[in-house]
């Protein structure tokens, strides 16, 4: 049997599981009506890319409005559990195509089951990610998912596992990896412009957006299926200073600018490095954790870690205000050094950032555009320039650096059973239960 006709199985198969769980059993065919794009757009809809989207808020509109703009996609789902957010998708993608055909969708399982789809777009809390991607590989999916990979270490793992299972096409927004200054500064690294290297410099954002506020019960608004953003989260009261935006600096659904930056700084290090598959042996450091009558949030509002790779160099990573260049990824070598941030590149020698790469020199995959990238793989089957594994170890570091922060010691860890050396209390922080109902189950 070839793998194409197994994933045609899988996704028979998970159709009807799901789908029977959700609707009764009965599941309604879905059809995608001859006018679904309206007169927009050269190519023809039997060739085009058909996609939805889950977690329409912030990140996840403007993903939306970056994937409209391309000719091969054709959106016809948005799904969120906030209607103002659904509502607003769905003229996007009507305005778009000139017509009402867009579908709406409060629970993403009722997207997945749509045999007519291909791909997904994920921007939801981060507490969200595992289980939602981990259902849209065995649905048969591809997925561009937003960064962090997903919330805690093992529900990354879970996510790499589904993908190579159900064999699906993952990119990651780590979008730097598609800029030209980027992949241009770990070329010269790679390509030894700077010699060895031994330490990188890794600033993040500093702050939790810890503001003093009231944390007492509310009303959940009408529009909100609160029940269902809370997922596999712990339960908690709504209020609307925990959602929307400032989840963020919650510890129950992310780790603050951590987690948010470290799958695009961190990431563009270990591209740099050539350690994109590698994880630290060991990892220490401190964070500012505010105090409960400080404010709203929980998250570190500073934070500083040094991870030891058996390669033979140290990632520092901090929030900006302790790294000497601030923001951005800055490679320290024996004969000069590398900063590259979104602003642009600074190199000591200056005249390094003028180096031209040879034909017979190192270069990195090149993509000038992250969607565009996704959806070319999607069609190629290739890897894409984030692909899930390279994900799952930028984010890898961050976690670690979470573990070794909040245990207050160094903690050393065997990347090759994925467990902290002989300390079950860190080995606790690698996952937490999840929530009645809700499991993984790849």
């Amino acid at each position: 049997m070839s793998s194409k006709d197994k994933r045609k199985i899988q996704r028979r198969d998970f159709i009807k599981k799901v789908g029977g769980a959700l609707l009764g059993g009965a599941i309604a065919p879905y059809f995608i009506p001859d006018n679904a794009l309206g007169k927009s757009g050269h190519i023809a809809p039997s060739n085009r890319i058909v996609m939805g989207c889950i977690g329409v808020g912030g990140m996840g509109s403007g993903n939306l409005s970056g994937f409209l703009s391309k000719q091969e996609v054709q959106m016809v789902a948005v799904c969120d559990v906030d209607k103002g957010h659904r509502l607003r998708a769905k003229d996007m993608v009507n305005s778009k195509y000139v017509n009402n055909n867009c579908a709406t969708y409060n629970d993403y399982r009722e997207l997945l089951i749509r045999d007519d789809i291909d791909a997904v777009m994920i921007a939801t809390p981060d507490h969200w990610h595992a289980l939602i991607a981990v259902l849209a590989a065995q649905s048969g999916k591809d997925i561009y998912g937003e960064k962090p990979l997903a919330y805690n270490i093992a529900e990354g793992r879970a996510i790499v596992d589904a993908m190579e299972k159900y064999g699906r096409i993952w990119q990651t927004g780590s979008w730097q990896r598609s800029e030209r200054h980027f992949r241009y500064a770990c070329e010269l690294v790679r390509n030894g412009r700077i010699g060895k290297v031994d330490v990188i410099h890794v600033g993040l954002p500093h702050g939790n957006g810890t503001i003093k506020g009231d944390t007492k019960p509310q009303k959940i608004p009408e529009d909100l299926d609160y029940e269902m953003w809370l997922g596999p989260a712990p339960n908690r009261p709504y209020n609307s200073n925990f959602i929307h935006g400032n989840w963020r600096w919650l510890r129950d659904y992310s780790s603050g600018q951590l987690t948010d930056w470290a799958g695009h700084h961190c990431d563009i290090a270990l591209w740099g490095m050539n350690a994109e598959k590698s994880a630290p042996v060991t990892i220490q450091g401190q964070a500012d954790f505010p105090l409960a009558e400080d404010g709203l949030y929980n998250t570190p509002s500073g934070y500083f870690f040094e991870a030891q790779y058996e390669e033979g160099f140290k990632m520092v990573v901090a929030d900006a205000h302790q790294q000497p260049r601030g923001m951005g990824a800055q490679f320290m070598g024996e004969k000069g050094w590398i900063h590259v941030n979104r602003t642009g590149l600074t190199t000591y020698p200056e005249s390094i950032k003028n180096e031209k790469i040879r034909p017979s020199e190192v270069h990195l995959y090149k993509s000038n555009d992250h969607k565009q990238n996704f959806l070319d793989c999607v069609r190629s089957r290739a890897e894409t320039v984030t692909p899930v594994d390279k994900a799952y170890h930028s984010i890898l570091v961050a976690h670690l650096g979470m573990v070794a922060m909040e245990t207050g010691r160094k903690v050393h860890w065997n990347k090759e059973i994925e467990r902290f050396v002989n300390d079950p209390e860190a080995d606790r922080l690698l996952r937490r239960p999840m929530r009645r109902p809700w499991n993984l189950n790849i």
